[in-house]
């Protein structure tokens, strides 16, 4: 007798790589398996953005990139990020937020446009580098959950 998985949609993960002065969005597909890039707003403009956005769409959960430094303490950016994760969670207590390691995901991000054949000027877009940073942070914890029943 075969075998059949059943894929039930889910309701999609939003991973922030955020920033003092941009934020990069990236978003899960509904059966959470892929990340793709959302958008790169000011900082100031995302707990809007995201309201608006769980309005839309059905969310699970918020994943923010954790700075840390390589010897594992919290980056000095990292004030910042509580303060946001804080108005995040007064904003939209319903959806939890979690913490994910960003640590390299801007050298990733760069590597990843150099391979990907971009040029010098589009490789210098802050925001696209952000953006980038958050579908990296996004799909290394979609890899992370992949087999943890």
């Amino acid at each position: 007798m075969p075998f059949f998985y059943i894929f039930v949609p889910m309701g999609r993960i939003i991973s922030i790589d955020y920033g003092r002065k941009r934020t990069g969005l990236a978003a899960s597909d509904t059966l959470q398996m892929i990340a793709n890039g959302l958008t790169t707003l000011p900082s100031g403009e995302v707990v809007n953005f995201l309201s608006e956005y769980v309005k839309k769409e059905p969310v699970d959960v918020f994943v923010v990139g954790l700075p840390k430094q390589m010897n594992n303490e919290p980056s000095e950016n990292m004030k910042y990020v509580e303060a946001f994760v804080t108005h995040l969670k007064r904003v939209i207590p319903e959806i939890p937020v979690e913490y994910y390691d960003e640590r390299f995901t801007s050298v990733l991000a760069h590597k990843a446009m150099l391979e990907g054949g971009l040029k010098k000027k589009k490789r210098q877009d802050k925001a696209l580098v952000d953006e980038i940073s958050a579908v990296i942070i996004l799909q290394e914890y979609l890899e992370s959950k992949k087999f943890k029943f």
